[in-house]
C-alpha cells in the first residue's frame, strides 16, 4: 500500500527521465509530500500530483541548458526546478537561491538528505543582492516577466540566459515587457517542452543576453 506521505508511486515516465537518479527523485518526492506539505512549501492538495506537476514539470527546462552549466535557481522555494534538474543532470552545478530562512533551511536539509551537496548549494539571499554570475538562471512562475528581468539579468555571465517555467499568461507578459527587453538588449522566446510523451507539455520562456 502506498503511504500518502511518500510522494506516491513514480510514474513510468519518471524512470525514463531520471534514469539512474530515480531513487533520489523518489526520495525527494517523499520529502515534498511530508516535510514540504507540513512546512507549507507545497499545498496540502498537491501530494498526489507531485510527479507530473512538480518533478517532471521542472525538468522541462533541461534542453535549454547546455552541458556543465553554472545554474542559479532564483526563488527556489521547495527546490523547484533546481533540485529535480540537478538530479536529472549531474553535469550541472546548481545554486538554490532563496531569501526566506524557513525555505532555505528546508532546502539545506533536502540537499543533505539527497547526498547532492557536492554539486548543489543553498544560498539564503535576495536575488537583487546576489552578485555571482551564472550561465543560466532558472525559476518557476514566480513573477511576471518584467520582474524576472529585474531579478535575474545582473546574474548573467556573457551570453547567459534565463530559462523559466511559465503559464498561459506569458505571451501577454512579453508584450508588456517589450520595452524592457529592448532596453536591456535581450531576446525572448517561448516554446512548449515535453519531457516524455506521457507528460503534459509546459511553456518554457528563454531570455538571452548579448554575447561578449
Amino acid at each position: 500500500m502506498t503511504n500518502p506521505l511518500d510522494g506516491g508511486p513514480a510514474p513510468a515516465a519518471a524512470a525514463v527521465v531520471f534514469s539512474d537518479a530515480l531513487e533520489q527523485a523518489e526520495q525527494y518526492a517523499s520529502i515534498l509530500a511530508s516535510r514540504g506539505i507540513e512546512w507549507g512549501l507545497i499545498g496540502p492538495r498537491e501530494g498526489d500530483k507531485l510527479w507530473e506537476r512538480h518533478l517532471l514539470n521542472s525538468v522541462a527546462v533541461s534542453p535549454s541548458i547546455h552541458d556543465d552549466a553554472l545554474v542559479v535557481d532564483v526563488g527556489s522555494g521547495a527546490g523547484l526546478p533546481g533540485i529535480p534538474l540537478a538530479l536529472m543532470r549531474p553535469d550541472l552545478r546548481v545554486t538554490l537561491l532563496e531569501p526566506l530562512e524557513r525555505r532555505a533551511h528546508f532546502l539545506t536539509l533536502a540537499v543533505d538528505e539527497l547526498g547532492i551537496g557536492d554539486r548543489v548549494r543553498v544560498v539564503r539571499e535576495r536575488a537583487e543582492e546576489h552578485r555571482q554570475l551564472y550561465d543560466v538562471a532558472t525559476c518557476r512562475a514566480v513573477a511576471p516577466v518584467t520582474k524576472l528581468l529585474a531579478w535575474t539579468t545582473h546574474l548573467f555571465s556573457p551570453g547567459g540566459r534565463l530559462v523559466a517555467l511559465k503559464g498561459e499568461s506569458v505571451d501577454g507578459e512579453l508584450i508588456k515587457a517589450a520595452n524592457e527587453l529592448k532596453k536591456r538588449r535581450l531576446s525572448a522566446r517561448v516554446h512548449l517542452a515535453r519531457v516524455h510523451p506521457d507528460v503534459e507539455a509546459t511553456r518554457v520562456l528563454v531570455v538571452e543576453g548579448p554575447r561578449g
